[in-house]
C-alpha cells in the first residue's frame, strides 16, 4: 500500500472478520506519508497475525517482499482499498483443498466506491470476468482481457515461486502471471460467489500508471499469441474486420507474421482487400481451416458464434482475443 489510511481500517476489518482464521497478513508499506503506519501498527497491536513491512519501492518489488516473506502454502492477494467478505477466504481455501490441480482461484467481485458504481465499460469487464469460472473458460478468453481481478487471487505459494514470482517491466504484472501460469500449464478456476468488494476509483494504478495503458497489455497478449500459435504453414486468419482485427493484424504483421485472411458477415467488406489479405465470407475460411484462427470481436456474444461457426468448419484452433 502507499498512502492508503483512508481506506486501511475497512480493509484490515474485513480480514478479521474472516470465519477462516488460520492465516497471517504481511503488510507491504511502499513509502507512505500518511497516517497508513500509524494505522498498521494500531492493528498490529491487537491482532498479532499481522506483520507489517517496507517494500525496495514499487508495487512488484512489494509483492514479490511479501510472498517471500510469507510462511503458508496459500497466497491471498489483497489491496488496502478493498474489503473482502467474511467467507473468502473459508470458500477459497476449501475449494483448493478439494481440487489439488488447481493453482490460482479467484472468485466474483463486486465494484463500489462509497456506494458509487464504476463506469460502464468497468461494470462490463466484471460482468465479463465474473462469467469466466473454469479453468477452460478462462484459458479460453485468456487474449481477450486479464480473466481475474487481481485482489481476488488466492494461489499456491510453490506455483508463484516456480514461475519465479512477479516479473518487473513496464506492463501490467497481473495479466503477465496469469499468461506465464497458462503456458506453465498451470490451471486456474474461480469461486462461483461474490467474495470480494472491488473498489473503482479515478486514482487507481489501472487508470493513472503507463504499465497499465491498453498498448501494455496488447504487446502482451501478441508475444503470448506468438509463443503458443507455433509456426505452424504460416496461416493466420482474423475473423473480424474491425479495429481489433487490423489491430491485431498490424502488429502481427509489424512481428514478421502476416495475416493470410479476414472473415467477414458483413457483405459490404467481403471482397475487400485489407492490409495485404483478402476478406473472405464464413464458408469460405473453411478453406483456411489448418491455419490459426483469431476471433477479433469485442462482444462475448460474437465470440460464441464465432466458435461455433468454426467449429463447424472443422476448424480446431481459434483463439479470441480483444
Amino acid at each position: 500500500m502507499r498512502d492508503a489510511a483512508s481506506t486501511l481500517p475497512a480493509c484490515l476489518e474485513s480480514l478479521r472478520a474472516q470465519t477462516f482464521e488460520d492465516f497471517e497478513v504481511i503488510a507491504v508499506d511502499d513509502g507512505s506519508r500518511d497516517a497508513s503506519a500509524a494505522v498498521l501498527a494500531q492493528a498490529a497491536a491487537t491482532d498479532r497475525r499481522l506483520r507489517v513491512t517496507s517494500g525496495p519501492g514499487g508495487l512488484v518489488a512489494g509483492l514479490n517482499t511479501a510472498a517471500k516473506a510469507a510462511a503458508g502454502e496459500l497466497l491471498a492477494r489483497m489491496d488496502a482499498d478493498d474489503v473482502a467478505l467474511p467467507e473468502r477466504f473459508a470458500r477459497q481455501v476449501a475449494r483448493l483443498d478439494a481440487e489439488p490441480a488447481l493453482d490460482v482461484l479467484g472468485c466474483r467481485v463486486a465494484l463500489f466506491d462509497g456506494g458509487v458504481f464504476g463506469n460502464a465499460g468497468m461494470r462490463a469487464y466484471v460482468d465479463w470476468s465474473n462469467a469466466l469460472l473454469t479453468h477452460e473458460a478462462i484459458a479460453a478468453d485468456m487474449l481477450v482481457e486479464s480473466p481475474l481481478a487481481h485482489p481476488s487471487v488466492l494461489m499456491r505459494a510453490a506455483a508463484l515461486r516456480g514461475l519465479g514470482g512477479y516479473r518487473a517491466f513496464e506492463g501490467p504484472e497481473d495479466y503477465d502471471l496469469w499468461l506465464r501460469a497458462l503456458r506453465a500449464g498451470c490451471r486456474f478456476g474461480k469461486v462461483p460467489e461474490v467474495l470480494l468488494q472491488w473498489r473503482d476509483t479515478a486514482s487507481r494504478l489501472s487508470r493513472t500508471d503507463p504499465r497499465y495503458a491498453p498498448e501494455r497489455f496488447f504487446d502482451l497478449k501478441i508475444e503470448s499469441f506468438l509463443r503458443t500459435a507455433g509456426p505452424g504453414d504460416g496461416v493466420v486468419v482474423v475473423w473480424g474486420a474491425g479495429p481489433i482485427g487490423k489491430a491485431w493484424a498490424r502488429g502481427l504483421a509489424a512481428r514478421g507474421r502476416a495475416v493470410r485472411a479476414f472473415v467477414e458477415v458483413d457483405p459490404r467488406k467481403i471482397g475487400q482487400t485489407i492490409h495485404g489479405a483478402p476478406v473472405v465470407g464464413v464458408d469460405e475460411a473453411g478453406g483456411y481451416r489448418h491455419g490459426v484462427h483469431i476471433a477479433a470481436v469485442g462482444r462475448p456474444d460474437a465470440r460464441r458464434r464465432i466458435r461455433k461457426a468454426a467449429a463447424a468448419l472443422g476448424i480446431e484452433r481459434l483463439v479470441a482475443v480483444a
